[in-house]
Protein backbone atom coordinates (compact mmCIF):
# COMPACT_ATOMS: atom_id res chain seq x y z
CA UNK A 1 0.00 0.00 0.00
CA UNK A 2 2.97 2.34 0.52
CA UNK A 3 3.57 3.52 -3.06
CA UNK A 4 4.54 7.10 -3.95
CA UNK A 5 5.44 8.83 -7.21
CA UNK A 6 8.33 10.72 -5.59
CA UNK A 7 11.17 8.28 -4.75
CA UNK A 8 12.35 10.14 -1.65
CA UNK A 9 8.83 10.22 -0.21
CA UNK A 10 8.42 6.50 -0.92
CA UNK A 11 11.75 5.77 0.75
CA UNK A 12 10.79 7.86 3.79
CA UNK A 13 7.35 6.27 4.11
CA UNK A 14 8.84 2.77 3.92
CA UNK A 15 11.70 3.55 6.31
CA UNK A 16 10.34 1.93 9.48
CA UNK A 17 8.53 -0.88 7.69
CA UNK A 18 11.73 -2.10 6.03
CA UNK A 19 13.68 -1.98 9.27
CA UNK A 20 11.01 -3.65 11.34
CA UNK A 21 11.18 -0.94 14.00
CA UNK A 22 7.46 -0.25 14.17
CA UNK A 23 6.97 -2.74 17.00
CA UNK A 24 7.38 -6.29 15.66
CA UNK A 25 3.95 -6.20 13.90
CA UNK A 26 2.22 -6.30 17.29
CA UNK A 27 -1.01 -4.68 16.14
CA UNK A 28 -1.47 -6.59 12.86
CA UNK A 29 -0.91 -9.86 14.76
CA UNK A 30 -3.66 -8.98 17.23
CA UNK A 31 -6.08 -8.01 14.48
CA UNK A 32 -5.53 -11.12 12.37
CA UNK A 33 -5.97 -13.30 15.46
CA UNK A 34 -9.13 -11.37 16.32
CA UNK A 35 -10.44 -11.96 12.79
CA UNK A 36 -10.15 -15.73 13.29
CA UNK A 37 -11.37 -15.55 16.90
CA UNK A 38 -14.63 -14.00 15.64
CA UNK A 39 -15.06 -16.43 12.76
CA UNK A 40 -18.25 -17.86 14.26
CA UNK A 41 -21.84 -18.15 13.15
CA UNK A 42 -23.63 -14.79 13.40
CA UNK A 43 -27.37 -14.21 13.92
CA UNK A 44 -29.41 -14.59 10.72
CA UNK A 45 -30.49 -10.94 10.69
CA UNK A 46 -26.88 -9.78 10.83
CA UNK A 47 -25.70 -12.46 8.43
CA UNK A 48 -28.14 -11.18 5.82
CA UNK A 49 -26.47 -7.77 5.94
CA UNK A 50 -23.09 -9.24 5.01
CA UNK A 51 -24.34 -12.02 2.75
CA UNK A 52 -22.59 -10.52 -0.26
CA UNK A 53 -19.21 -10.94 1.42
CA UNK A 54 -17.59 -14.33 0.83
CA UNK A 55 -15.30 -15.72 3.56
CA UNK A 56 -12.18 -15.12 1.45
CA UNK A 57 -13.29 -11.56 0.66
CA UNK A 58 -13.99 -10.92 4.32
CA UNK A 59 -10.50 -12.08 5.24
CA UNK A 60 -8.98 -9.70 2.67
CA UNK A 61 -11.02 -6.80 4.09
CA UNK A 62 -10.01 -7.68 7.65
CA UNK A 63 -6.38 -7.91 6.59
CA UNK A 64 -6.87 -4.46 5.10
CA UNK A 65 -7.81 -3.18 8.57
CA UNK A 66 -4.54 -4.59 9.92
CA UNK A 67 -2.56 -2.80 7.20
CA UNK A 68 -4.45 0.47 7.71
CA UNK A 69 -3.89 0.28 11.45
CA UNK A 70 -0.16 -0.18 11.02
CA UNK A 71 0.08 2.75 8.62
CA UNK A 72 -1.73 5.00 11.09
CA UNK A 73 0.54 3.75 13.88
CA UNK A 74 3.77 4.37 11.95
CA UNK A 75 2.53 7.80 10.84
CA UNK A 76 1.97 8.70 14.49
CA UNK A 77 5.53 7.56 15.33
CA UNK A 78 6.98 9.75 12.59
CA UNK A 79 5.09 12.78 13.85
CA UNK A 80 5.87 12.01 17.52
CA UNK A 81 9.59 11.79 16.80
CA UNK A 82 9.51 15.26 15.25
CA UNK A 83 7.57 16.70 18.21
CA UNK A 84 9.94 15.00 20.68
CA UNK A 85 13.07 15.91 18.69
CA UNK A 86 14.04 12.22 18.90
CA UNK A 87 17.17 10.88 17.24
CA UNK A 88 16.58 7.11 17.59
CA UNK A 89 13.68 4.68 17.29
CA UNK A 90 14.17 1.05 18.35
CA UNK A 91 17.92 1.09 17.91
CA UNK A 92 18.13 2.91 14.56
CA UNK A 93 18.19 6.57 13.65
CA UNK A 94 14.73 8.12 13.63
CA UNK A 95 13.52 9.35 10.24
CA UNK A 96 13.61 13.01 11.31
CA UNK A 97 17.24 12.52 12.37
CA UNK A 98 18.16 10.78 9.09
CA UNK A 99 16.14 12.82 6.57
CA UNK A 100 15.02 15.91 8.49
CA UNK A 101 11.80 17.10 10.10
CA UNK A 102 10.08 18.23 6.89
CA UNK A 103 10.41 14.89 5.12
CA UNK A 104 9.41 13.06 8.31
CA UNK A 105 6.22 15.11 8.69
CA UNK A 106 5.36 14.67 5.01
CA UNK A 107 6.00 10.91 5.20
CA UNK A 108 3.61 10.69 8.16
CA UNK A 109 1.01 12.70 6.25
CA UNK A 110 1.47 10.47 3.22
CA UNK A 111 0.93 7.31 5.27
CA UNK A 112 -2.26 8.79 6.74
CA UNK A 113 -3.50 9.66 3.26
CA UNK A 114 -2.80 6.12 2.02
CA UNK A 115 -4.61 4.75 5.05
CA UNK A 116 -7.61 6.95 4.20
CA UNK A 117 -7.69 5.69 0.62
CA UNK A 118 -7.56 2.07 1.77
CA UNK A 119 -10.21 2.77 4.40
CA UNK A 120 -12.57 4.31 1.85
CA UNK A 121 -12.16 1.23 -0.36
CA UNK A 122 -13.76 -0.89 2.39
CA UNK A 123 -17.04 1.00 1.78
CA UNK A 124 -18.20 0.60 5.38
CA UNK A 125 -19.18 3.96 6.87
CA UNK A 126 -19.13 2.72 10.47
CA UNK A 127 -15.59 1.38 10.11
CA UNK A 128 -14.48 4.58 8.38
CA UNK A 129 -15.94 6.61 11.25
CA UNK A 130 -14.20 4.44 13.85
CA UNK A 131 -10.73 4.80 12.36
CA UNK A 132 -11.21 8.49 11.57
CA UNK A 133 -11.95 8.94 15.27
CA UNK A 134 -8.68 7.14 16.06
CA UNK A 135 -6.71 9.79 14.15
CA UNK A 136 -8.60 12.49 16.06
CA UNK A 137 -7.71 10.71 19.32
CA UNK A 138 -4.01 10.54 18.41
CA UNK A 139 -3.94 14.30 17.85
CA UNK A 140 -5.99 14.96 20.99
CA UNK A 141 -3.72 12.79 23.13
CA UNK A 142 -0.55 14.47 21.89
CA UNK A 143 -2.10 17.90 22.45
CA UNK A 144 -3.14 16.90 25.98
CA UNK A 145 0.47 15.98 26.69
CA UNK A 146 1.84 19.24 25.29
CA UNK A 147 -0.65 21.65 26.88
CA UNK A 148 -1.49 20.10 30.25
CA UNK A 149 -1.69 22.26 33.37
CA UNK A 150 0.20 21.34 36.55
CA UNK A 151 -2.92 19.84 38.10
CA UNK A 152 -3.59 17.78 34.96
CA UNK A 153 -0.02 16.48 34.86
CA UNK A 154 -0.47 15.28 38.44
CA UNK A 155 -3.79 13.54 37.74
CA UNK A 156 -3.91 9.78 37.15
CA UNK A 157 -7.36 10.10 35.52
CA UNK A 158 -6.00 12.67 33.06
CA UNK A 159 -2.98 10.49 32.39
CA UNK A 160 -5.08 7.38 31.69
CA UNK A 161 -7.39 9.33 29.36
CA UNK A 162 -4.37 10.66 27.48
CA UNK A 163 -2.93 7.13 27.33
CA UNK A 164 -6.17 5.82 25.87
CA UNK A 165 -6.09 8.49 23.16
CA UNK A 166 -2.39 8.05 22.32
CA UNK A 167 -2.10 4.25 22.56
CA UNK A 168 -5.23 2.23 23.25
CA UNK A 169 -7.76 3.90 20.93
CA UNK A 170 -6.04 2.62 17.78
CA UNK A 171 -6.02 -1.04 18.73
CA UNK A 172 -9.42 -1.01 20.47
CA UNK A 173 -11.28 0.60 17.58
CA UNK A 174 -9.42 -1.55 15.05
CA UNK A 175 -10.50 -4.68 16.92
CA UNK A 176 -14.07 -3.38 16.85
CA UNK A 177 -13.76 -2.73 13.12
CA UNK A 178 -12.72 -6.36 12.59
CA UNK A 179 -15.92 -7.47 14.36
CA UNK A 180 -18.14 -5.09 12.39
CA UNK A 181 -16.74 -6.27 9.05
CA UNK A 182 -17.59 -9.83 10.11
CA UNK A 183 -21.21 -8.82 10.73
CA UNK A 184 -20.99 -9.51 14.45
CA UNK A 185 -23.48 -8.13 16.97
CA UNK A 186 -22.94 -4.90 18.88
CA UNK A 187 -22.24 -6.96 22.00
CA UNK A 188 -19.47 -8.99 20.33
CA UNK A 189 -18.03 -5.85 18.72
CA UNK A 190 -17.86 -4.24 22.16
CA UNK A 191 -16.04 -7.27 23.59
CA UNK A 192 -13.48 -6.94 20.79
CA UNK A 193 -13.18 -3.24 21.62
CA UNK A 194 -12.70 -3.94 25.34
CA UNK A 195 -9.98 -6.46 24.56
CA UNK A 196 -8.06 -3.94 22.46
CA UNK A 197 -8.59 -1.08 24.90
CA UNK A 198 -7.39 -2.98 27.97
CA UNK A 199 -4.49 -4.65 26.15
CA UNK A 200 -3.40 -1.25 24.85
CA UNK A 201 -3.53 0.31 28.31
CA UNK A 202 -1.61 -2.62 29.81
CA UNK A 203 1.01 -2.33 27.06
CA UNK A 204 1.58 1.37 27.75
CA UNK A 205 1.72 0.91 31.52
CA UNK A 206 4.46 -1.69 31.09
CA UNK A 207 6.21 0.74 28.74
CA UNK A 208 6.08 3.25 31.59
CA UNK A 209 7.76 0.74 33.89
CA UNK A 210 10.41 -0.18 31.30
CA UNK A 211 11.28 3.48 30.81
CA UNK A 212 12.69 3.31 34.34
CA UNK A 213 13.86 -0.31 34.52
CA UNK A 214 14.90 -1.10 30.94
CA UNK A 215 17.93 -0.07 28.93
CA UNK A 216 18.18 2.11 25.86
CA UNK A 217 19.28 -0.90 23.78
CA UNK A 218 16.20 -2.96 24.66
CA UNK A 219 13.58 -0.23 24.28
CA UNK A 220 12.19 1.75 21.36
CA UNK A 221 13.54 4.93 22.97
CA UNK A 222 16.27 5.70 25.47
CA UNK A 223 15.51 4.69 29.05
CA UNK A 224 14.37 7.60 31.25
CA UNK A 225 13.20 9.21 28.00
CA UNK A 226 9.85 10.41 29.35
CA UNK A 227 10.90 11.86 32.66
CA UNK A 228 13.96 13.49 31.05
CA UNK A 229 11.52 15.43 28.86
CA UNK A 230 9.32 16.35 31.81
CA UNK A 231 6.64 13.80 30.90
CA UNK A 232 5.07 12.32 34.03
CA UNK A 233 3.93 8.70 33.76
CA UNK A 234 2.19 6.21 36.05
CA UNK A 235 5.16 5.15 38.25
CA UNK A 236 5.91 8.77 39.20
CA UNK A 237 2.21 9.55 39.67
CA UNK A 238 1.88 6.66 42.12
CA UNK A 239 5.10 7.72 43.87
CA UNK A 240 3.69 11.24 44.26
CA UNK A 241 0.75 9.80 46.20
CA UNK A 242 3.21 8.38 48.74
CA UNK A 243 5.55 11.37 48.75
CA UNK A 244 3.62 14.62 48.12
CA UNK A 245 6.90 16.58 48.20
CA UNK A 246 7.80 14.87 44.91
CA UNK A 247 5.28 17.18 43.23
CA UNK A 248 7.60 20.15 43.69
CA UNK A 249 10.54 18.19 42.27
CA UNK A 250 8.48 17.09 39.27
CA UNK A 251 7.40 20.66 38.52
CA UNK A 252 11.07 21.66 38.16
CA UNK A 253 12.17 18.78 35.92
CA UNK A 254 12.54 20.78 32.71
CA UNK A 255 14.22 23.74 34.44
CA UNK A 256 16.73 21.70 36.44
CA UNK A 257 17.83 18.30 35.04
CA UNK A 258 19.32 17.31 38.42
CA UNK A 259 15.76 16.93 39.66
CA UNK A 260 15.51 13.77 37.55
CA UNK A 261 17.90 12.04 39.95
CA UNK A 262 15.93 13.31 42.95
CA UNK A 263 12.68 12.05 41.40
CA UNK A 264 14.30 8.65 40.81
CA UNK A 265 15.31 8.48 44.47
CA UNK A 266 11.73 9.03 45.53
CA UNK A 267 10.53 6.48 42.97
CA UNK A 268 12.99 3.92 44.35
CA UNK A 269 11.61 4.40 47.87
CA UNK A 270 7.99 4.17 46.69
CA UNK A 271 5.72 1.44 45.34
CA UNK A 272 5.33 3.31 42.08
CA UNK A 273 6.79 0.58 39.86
CA UNK A 274 4.91 -2.17 41.70
CA UNK A 275 1.57 -0.35 41.57
CA UNK A 276 2.00 0.39 37.86
CA UNK A 277 2.63 -3.30 37.17
CA UNK A 278 -0.43 -4.19 39.24
CA UNK A 279 -2.57 -1.77 37.25
CA UNK A 280 -1.21 -3.21 34.00
CA UNK A 281 -2.09 -6.73 35.19
CA UNK A 282 -5.59 -5.54 36.06
CA UNK A 283 -6.12 -4.28 32.51
CA UNK A 284 -4.54 -7.41 31.01
CA UNK A 285 -6.98 -9.53 33.01
CA UNK A 286 -9.89 -7.43 31.73
CA UNK A 287 -8.67 -8.00 28.17
CA UNK A 288 -8.51 -11.78 28.76
CA UNK A 289 -11.99 -11.71 30.31
CA UNK A 290 -13.38 -10.04 27.19
CA UNK A 291 -12.12 -12.93 25.05
CA UNK A 292 -13.53 -15.41 27.56
CA UNK A 293 -16.96 -13.76 27.16
CA UNK A 294 -17.15 -14.30 23.39
CA UNK A 295 -19.84 -16.72 22.12
CA UNK A 296 -18.90 -20.37 22.58
CA UNK A 297 -17.66 -22.35 19.60
CA UNK A 298 -16.43 -25.84 18.70
CA UNK A 299 -14.23 -24.57 15.89
CA UNK A 300 -10.62 -25.47 16.76
CA UNK A 301 -9.10 -22.61 14.72
CA UNK A 302 -11.32 -20.12 16.52
CA UNK A 303 -10.45 -21.56 19.93
CA UNK A 304 -6.73 -21.57 19.07
CA UNK A 305 -6.85 -17.89 18.08
CA UNK A 306 -8.69 -16.99 21.26
CA UNK A 307 -6.06 -18.79 23.33
CA UNK A 308 -3.37 -16.85 21.45
CA UNK A 309 -5.12 -13.55 22.21
CA UNK A 310 -5.25 -14.46 25.90
CA UNK A 311 -1.59 -15.52 25.76
CA UNK A 312 -0.74 -12.07 24.40
CA UNK A 313 -2.14 -10.49 27.56
CA UNK A 314 0.45 -12.46 29.55
CA UNK A 315 3.25 -11.61 27.13
CA UNK A 316 2.48 -7.90 27.36
CA UNK A 317 2.88 -8.04 31.14
CA UNK A 318 6.05 -10.14 31.18
CA UNK A 319 7.95 -8.43 28.34
CA UNK A 320 11.21 -6.60 28.98
CA UNK A 321 11.36 -4.59 25.76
Amino acid sequence: MVVAEVPKLASAAEYFFKRGVEGKQFRPTILLLMATALNVRVPEALAAESADTLPSELRVRQRGIAEITEMIHVASLLHDDVLDDADTRRGVGSLNFVMGNKISVLAGDFLLSRACVALAALKNTEVVSLLATVVEHLVTGETMQMTSTTDQRHSMDYYMQKTYYKTASLISNSCKAIALLAGQSAEVAMLAYEYGKNLGLAFQLIDDVLDFTGTSASLGKGSLSDISHGIITAPILFAMEEFPQLRTVVNQLEKDPTNVDIALEYLGKSKGIQRTRELAIEHANLAAAAIGSLPETDDEDVKRSRRALIDLTHRVISRNK
